[in-house]
C-alpha cells in the first residue's frame, strides 16, 4: 500500500500595518524557519499583506464619512498588494528556492477596490490560483469588495488537493459544501478570529469534511499599528488586538497541533493522507452520505465583473 504523507506548517504571525515590505520581511523568514523544519505546505494568516486594520473605523458613521477617514484609507489601499505585483513574484521565488507551497492571506488590489484573498503559489509555477473572500462580514464590507463564484479554486499540492475558506467563510455551509465537492483533503483557514469558539468552528469544518483543517490566526498587537493610527482597543504597545489561536486538525476532528494563543510562532506537523480515506469511511457529505433525491446545490462559477 502507498502511503501519502506530507510536513505541514501553519504560521501565526501578525502585520506591520501600512508597512507591506516589513511585513513582507516577516513572512519570507517565518517561511524560511518552516521549511528548515521539513514544511513542505505553510498556511498564513487572514489579510497578512496588506493587513487586517483591527479596531479602525475609518470615520464612518452612518450617512457619513470624514476626511480623516478617507485619507486613512488611502493609506489601506497604498499598502494593499497587486496580483501579479512585486510581493507575488518575491513570494514565488521564495516557494521555488525552498520547494514549498505556500497559501497567503493578502490584500489584493484591483482597480480602486480591494480584495481580501487567498494566494495559492507553488514552485517554479508562482500564484497559481486565488480565491477572494466571498463575503466580507459586518465592517469590512465598507473597505473589501465581494469575490465571486469564478474564484472558488482547489489546487494540487504533491498528494493533497487544497482550498481555502477565509475567516467567517467558514460559516457558510453552501459555500463548504460547494468546497467539499470538488474534493478538498487539505483544508486552508486564514483567520483573523481569536475567539474560544473559532476551535469549535475548525474541529467542525475538519470532522464535516473528513479532512485536514489547517487555520491559521493572526497575532497582532498595538506596537505593530503606526502611532498615528488609533485602533479602539488601546494606545498601549501591549495591547493585543489579535490573539492567535492557529490550530491542525485531522479528519476525525483531533486537534494535531495547538491551539496556539498569546504568542507569534509555527506549529508543524505530519499528516497521513490516507486518513482522508479511513475518515470517509463512515461520512462522506458529498458521497455516500448525501441525499441528491433530495437535494441539490447549484453553483455559478462564471466570472462577474461590473463591466463585461
Amino acid at each position: 500500500m502507498t502511503h501519502h504523507t506530507m510536513r505541514v506548517a501553519v504560521a501565526q504571525i501578525g502585520s506591520r500595518l501600512f508597512d507591506t515590505a516589513g511585513t513582507l520581511e516577516k513572512v519570507v523568514r517565518t517561511v524560511r524557519a518552516a521549511s528548515a523544519q521539513g514544511a513542505r505546505l505553510v498556511v498564513l494568516p487572514e489579510a497578512l499583506l496588506g493587513g487586517y486594520p483591527k479596531g479602525l473605523a475609518f470615520g464612518v458613521r452612518v450617512g457619513s464619512r470624514s476626511p480623516e477617514g478617507r485619507e486613512e484609507f488611502r493609506r489601506y489601499h497604498d499598502s494593499a498588494i497587486d496580483v501579479p505585483g512585486t510581493e507575488t513574484t518575491a513570494l514565488t521565488e521564495l516557494a521555488t528556492e525552498l520547494g514549498v507551497h505556500l497559501v497567503v492571506g493578502a490584500i489584493e488590489r484591483h482597480g480602486s477596490t480591494l480584495y481580501c484573498v487567498a494566494l495559492f503559489l507553488a514552485p517554479e509555477e508562482g500564484v497559481v490560483a486565488v480565491h477572494r473572500k466571498l463575503m466580507p462580514t459586518a465592517a469590512e464590507r465598507l473597505i473589501w469588495g465581494c469575490g465571486d463564484g469564478s474564484t472558488m479554486p482547489v489546487v494540487e499540492a504533491g498528494p493533497a488537493t487544497l482550498g481555502a475558506a477565509i475567516c467567517w467563510e467558514n460559516y457558510m455551509p453552501l459555500f463548504r459544501t460547494a468546497m467539499y465537492a470538488k474534493g478538498v483533503t487539505i483544508w486552508c483557514a486564514p483567520t483573523v478570529d481569536d475567539r474560544d469558539t473559532w476551535l469549535a468552528t475548525m474541529r467542525h469544518v475538519a470532522l464535516e469534511g473528513r479532512c485536514f483543517v489547517l487555520s491559521a490566526c493572526q497575532f497582532l498587537t498595538r506596537a505593530d499599528v503606526p502611532a498615528d493610527v488609533h485602533p479602539l482597543q488601546g494606545d498601549h504597545p501591549a495591547t493585543v488586538l489579535i490573539g492567535g489561536g492557529s490550530v491542525i486538525i485531522s479528519p476525525l476532528g483531533e486537534v494535531i497541533a495547538g491551539p496556539l494563543t498569546g504568542e507569534e510562532g509555527l506549529l508543524v506537523a505530519n499528516i497521513d493522507l490516507d486518513d482522508i480515506a479511513r475518515a470517509r469511511f463512515d461520512l462522506d457529505v458529498v458521497g455516500h452520505y448525501a441525499r441528491p433525491d433530495i437535494f441539490s446545490l447549484t453553483v455559478d462559477d462564471r466570472p462577474r465583473p461590473a463591466v463585461g
